[in-house]
């Protein structure tokens, strides 16, 4: 009888054995598959837009968050703005030390995904923007369903005013640069009702904020944009640029303006008043390297890309050049005669910033041209 207990005892723990030991599984799990991620659209170098409906925006900003979020942010306010309008140009302007790379891709990503066009984009690091922490800020140029500008367009050069002293305070220079800045659209044939957007650009952001309300109660409709070019600059300037629909609907369909009343410039021409059918935008073009073969290369690409837009840079309604230091702005007044030429140049800036998407950059240029 024992031993017979004993077998039973036995069974009993093997059963218990089996139980406790599951047997291997016959198939291995299927490895779990690596996911590509997709890279993002290569953005255009040009985009052509009808003169008469183009709309301008400035996205409000935001100290919410890294850099990458606040881009994100900022485009879905470009989005809840812009309506049903299509964006076709972003300049955007990153304070800090963020990769600027990040920038372009995001927004390569952001209108892929909204399967809308991509826009041209221009994309400069500046010295600081007029709210702690906020590290970007877009400008955007888009197209409406309806005709706005029966006019055309008139692209107001930068009026700059400055001193060598880099300490010298800001305010007093603004308020120099906004009074010409108030010529200047007199000069276009536009009512300050019809100033669509100012730009200024400033090497100190001390009490800035006055100049930020008088041009909202000066330019009531214009999306407005203040920022820091550098933050060491070398001399103390404030330099404003504006776009206003002029009043007069006929004449030719480029005209440069150099009305006596405001100083004459050796860099540009201080109105340019648009009037083709199309406008033509361009991305910014980088000179890699500091020598004048580099800045000549770049000259190369863009009227390549010009070219391709079906125009050319006698078309050149307005440059903006973005170089990194004063040796490099020296170097574009030299290199430039040679694709810029002619009786007249265009409207548009040279002013010093704090960097580019590359390190190796000189600077880079973007242009507005017109296009029948």
């Amino acid at each position: 009888m024992i031993r017979g207990k004993t077998w039973v005892l036995v069974g009993l723990l093997l059963a218990a054995t089996s139980v406790a030991w599951p047997a291997r599984k016959k198939k291995v799990d299927k490895e779990e598959e690596t996911q590509t991620l997709q890279l993002p659209k290569e953005l255009p170098n040009f985009v052509v837009g009808e003169t008469r409906r183009l709309t301008f925006y400035v996205t409000p900003l935001s100290a919410k968050g890294l850099l990458s979020q606040q881009v994100r942010d900022g485009l879905k306010a470009l989005d809840r703005e812009d309506g049903d309008d299509a964006v076709l140009q972003i300049r955007a302007f990153v304070a800090g030390s963020g990769d600027l790379r990040r920038v372009r891709d995001l927004i390569s990503e952001t209108f892929a995904e909204h399967r809308q066009p991509l826009p041209v984009v221009s994309i400069v690091q500046s010295g600081g923007l007029p709210l702690t922490g906020a590290q970007v800020v877009f400008e955007a140029v888009a197209s409406s369903r309806r005709e706005l500008h029966p006019g055309g367009l008139a692209w107001i050069s930068a009026q700059t005013a400055s001193t060598e002293n880099p300490l010298a305070p800001v305010p007093p220079l603004a308020e120099q640069s906004l009074a010409d800045l108030s010529k200047a659209v007199a000069a276009a044939g536009a009512d300050p009702a019809a100033v669509l957007r100012v730009t200024c650009f400033v090497s100190s952001l001390d009490k800035i904020e006055a100049a930020r309300a008088k041009l909202a109660g000066q330019y009531p409709r214009a999306a407005i944009n203040l920022m820091q070019t550098q933050r060491e600059p070398i001399r103390s300037i404030a330099g404003c640029e504006a776009v206003a629909a002029p009043g007069e609907a006929q004449g030719p369909r480029l005209e440069f303006r150099n009305p006596p009343q405001l100083a004459h410039s050796a860099d540009v021409s201080q109105i340019a008043v648009l009037r083709a059918p199309h406008s033509v935008f361009t991305s910014a073009q980088v000179s890699f390297g500091f020598e004048d073969r580099d800045a000549r290369l770049a000259f190369e690409r863009l009227q390549k890309v010009l070219e391709q837009a079906g125009v050319t840079p006698a078309d050149a309604a307005f440059v903006r050049f973005y170089p990194l230091s004063q040796k490099i702005a020296d170097q574009i007044r030299r290199v430039r005669p040679g694709f810029f030429a002619g009786p007249t140049l265009p409207a548009g800036s040279v002013l010093l910033f704090e960097g580019l998407s590359s390190l190796d950059a000189g600077f880079a240029v973007d242009v507005v041209a017109a296009k029948d």
